[in-house]
């Protein structure tokens, strides 16, 4: 039936080419944006699942710089512990070397001692980076208790639990057991650094209450002894000993201390790299959801664009037809 109220192949052509132009719309932003789901219009799952996973990622990128910035102060202690180490058994050669030595000699040595004691400070005072400084501590406040340093969280990790909970993972790091000068006024051996607290001159233990000896006597019981003051002029050969004792006793510390940073700094190296690679795979999983294939719409554009020009002659053809009409009147 001819209607000039209802053109039906115009109508349908009409439609297919709506189709056809929404089609090309939708490709052309794939092209333009280069994703497949750019807003939740387009999959709401996969938009709601690359939403959260960019956000997770956006905070490991901070996770990487915690452990950057991490790193470097555990960087900074460890070279501050190791030119320290290297300068107490320095202090221990002179100690060795001061043994049997004549007055004379011992007050040489005991001026190279006092040397290195200055440079020994020196080291871990200047062992800081950002303000941080694990070496050269004061406890006065700010910590929990007083004269005893807090563990010190470097961010490790973000993660996201199966009901979508958070949580962040730490490398915690042992500053009590690392420090080598305390400034805490009332510090004892107990918990003062390891080149400032008090040692017996028997065991080369911590002591809790200090006793100077007295220079050239025999070691007396409860003697205590410092690698920081530790002073060789007009001290008897035993007491001599005893210093060497004490700076074994610190030697052990600091060389603990030294293996526990360096595992730290073992550990903070691969959690950087586990978490860049995790970042990585992160957004290659994003990718496979969201991103465009640009092969396929470069030829879905292409055969998009044909069927929008044949589907304009279509309309065109089928808006045509209806003229005919008129020539039934003539």
């Amino acid at each position: 039936m001819a209607s000039i109220n209802t053109n039906a192949s115009a109508l349908q052509a009409l439609q297919s080419l709506n189709l056809t132009n929404k089609n090309l719309e939708a490709t052309q932003n794939r092209i333009s944006t280069g994703y497949r789901v750019s807003e939740a219009a387009d999959n709401a799952a996969y938009w709601s699942i690359a939403t959260t996973m960019r956000s997770d990622n956006k905070a490991l990128s901070t996770v990487q710089d915690a452990l950057g910035l991490g790193s470097s102060k555990i960087d900074t202690a460890y070279t501050g512990m190791n030119k320290a180490i290297e300068t107490v058994n320095d202090i221990k050669v002179k100690l060795v070397a001061a043994n049997g030595a004549s007055e004379a000699d011992k007050e040489k040595y005991d001026t190279e001692i006092k040397a290195l004691q200055a440079q020994l400070k020196s080291y871990a005072d200047a062992a800081t980076f950002s303000g941080a400084n694990w070496l050269s501590v004061d406890t006065t406040s700010g910590h929990t208790t007083a004269g005893t340093f807090n563990d010190v969280k470097i961010v490790a990790s973000f993660n996201r639990g199966t009901s979508g909970s958070v949580s962040i993972g730490t490398i915690d790091i042992k500053i009590q057991d690392i420090k080598l000068y305390e400034a805490y006024a009332s510090a004892t051996g107990l918990n003062a650094g390891i080149i400032d607290a008090a040692r017996s001159g028997a065991t080369g233990a911590r002591s809790a209450t200090s006793q100077t000896p007295t220079a050239g006597a025999a070691p007396a019981s409860g003697d205590t002894y410092s690698v920081a003051t530790l002073s060789v002029k007009g001290h008897s050969d035993a007491q001599i000993m005893q210093m060497l004792t004490v700076t074994e006793a610190a030697l052990k510390e600091m060389t603990t201390a030294a293996t526990n940073l360096g595992a730290a700094k073992t550990r903070v190296d691969l959690q950087k790299a586990f978490t860049s690679s995790l970042m990585d795979s992160i957004d290659r999983g994003v990718g496979q959801l969201v991103d465009a294939d640009m092969n396929k719409e470069s030829t879905r554009l292409q055969a998009l664009q044909v069927q929008q020009q044949l589907g304009i002659q279509a309309l065109s053809i089928a808006n045509s037809n209806a003229q005919s009409i008129i020539s039934l009147f003539r």
